[in-house]
C-alpha cells in the first residue's frame, strides 16, 4: 500500500486492499438504524447485527457475511455517495467522500488498530446482539451518535 494513500488517491480509484484498509474497525455499520419516514432521520440503535464481534468490532463471517445476512449492504465506491448519510459521521468512507480528513485516532494515522478503541470511538462493550431484542423494541434502543 502506498504511504497516506487516502490523501492523495480518489476512492473510486483505490485498490481493493487500500479501500478495505479505509475501515476503522468501528463496527458502529453494523449497529441496526432506524430510519424514520417523515424526517428521513437515521437513527442508531446500541442493537448490533448478530454477526458484530462486541470485543473485536468486527464481522465474525466477513467474507460469507451475506449468506447470513443477505441484506447486509456492501460498501463499494459506486455505492457509496447514495449511502454515505447512513453512515456514522466518523466512519473514514464518509469522511473521505465529504472532503474530510481521517480522525486523529484513525489506525492509519496513529499505527495502532486498538487507537480507536482507547479514544472510545468504537462500540466495543456496549452493543446487544439483535438476536435479544425484538425489532419493535429497537426504538428503546436509540443512542446519541458522536460526531
Amino acid at each position: 500500500m502506498r504511504d497516506k494513500f487516502w490523501e492523495t488517491v480518489k476512492l473510486k480509484n483505490m485498490t481493493p486492499q487500500e479501500w478495505e484498509a479505509l475501515c476503522d474497525g468501528c463496527g458502529k455499520c453494523c449497529l441496526n438504524k432506524i430510519e424514520f419516514e417523515d424526517t428521513n432521520e437515521i437513527a442508531f440503535t446500541r442493537v448490533a447485527c448478530k454477526l458484530l464481534d462486541g470485543t473485536s468490532c468486527f464481522c465474525s463471517k466477513y467474507e460469507t457475511r451475506r449468506d447470513y445476512v443477505p441484506d447486509c449492504v456492501q460498501l463499494t465506491p459506486k455505492k457509496l455517495p447514495e449511502i454515505a448519510y447512513w453512515l456514522p459521521k466518523t466512519c473514514a468512507y464518509r469522511r473521505l467522500h465529504e472532503g474530510k480528513p481521517l480522525p486523529d485516532w484513525h489506525y492509519l494515522v496513529t499505527g495502532d488498530r486498538e487507537s480507536i478503541h482507547k479514544a472510545q470511538a468504537s462500540v466495543r462493550g456496549w452493543t446487544v446482539p439483535e438476536y435479544q431484542v425484538s425489532e419493535d423494541d429497537w426504538e428503546d434502543y436509540l443512542i446519541e451518535e458522536t460526531p
